[in-house]
């Protein structure tokens, strides 16, 4: 399976995905940018590095291993990728913090890097996410338009009660940090549990 922690920048999605990870069996956690982002990155890099990403596990699940991957494309990038209907499941989970926490983190981890603009605009980027885990119909231009090519999105014409259309929501404000690794650790073990059932609705054959 590929579990995936999304959201935008400072919600602690990489912190909670290594933690987790090491308290689970044959899974193995990986930050989208530890390949390294280039300068200027747009959504079109971003979509062809979720569908690298998507192969990537895809390895790991002809090994028996789930990956469990943290980063900023929501679930309608991920299904979108073009080998996405390979994998044997997908479960996604929003990462999510208060907009003053984030301001004021993004403050501490690169001083002075973002002015007011760009700050809002990761702002901006969370409020999308928080509506978009909800329904696939709000603001789809946001990640289509001027995107890579190859995407398919199969999604475009899902209601927001499909129930293929499912984003775990774990808001990070003031919770410590093990609860959250507690929380994502007990997310994953259910939707393992559910795809071992046969309930997970994002499971081999969705996209048909």
């Amino acid at each position: 399976m590929l579990f995936k922690l999304t959201g935008s920048s400072c919600s602690g999605k990489t912190t909670l995905a290594l933690a987790a990870a090491g308290r689970l069996e044959r899974i193995a956690a990986h930050d989208v940018d530890e390949v390294g982002a280039p300068e200027g990155a747009d959504r079109h890099w971003r979509q062809r590095m979720t569908e690298m990403w998507v192969r990537r596990a895809l390895d790991y699940q002809d090994r028996g291993i789930d990956l469990l991957l943290s980063g900023q494309s929501p679930l309608g990038e991920l299904l979108a990728a073009p080998s996405a209907p390979l994998l044997d499941g997908i479960a996604v989970c929003l990462v999510d913090v208060a907009d003053p926490v984030r301001r004021a983190r993004l403050a501490e981890r690169d001083p002075g890097r973002w002015d007011p603009k760009a700050i809002d605009a990761y702002i901006g980027w969370a409020a999308w996410h928080r509506k978009h885990a909800l329904d696939p119909s709000h603001r789809p231009d946001v990640i289509i338009d001027n995107g890579w090519p190859e995407m398919v999105w199969r999604w475009t014409g899902w209601s927001a009660g499909d129930p293929r259309w499912r984003t775990q929501v774990l808001d990070t404000t003031d919770r410590i940090v093990t609860d959250s690794v507690d929380q994502v650790e007990q997310w994953i073990t259910e939707q393992r549990d559910a795809h071992q059932a046969g309930r997970l609705p994002l499971s081999h054959g969705w996209a048909s």
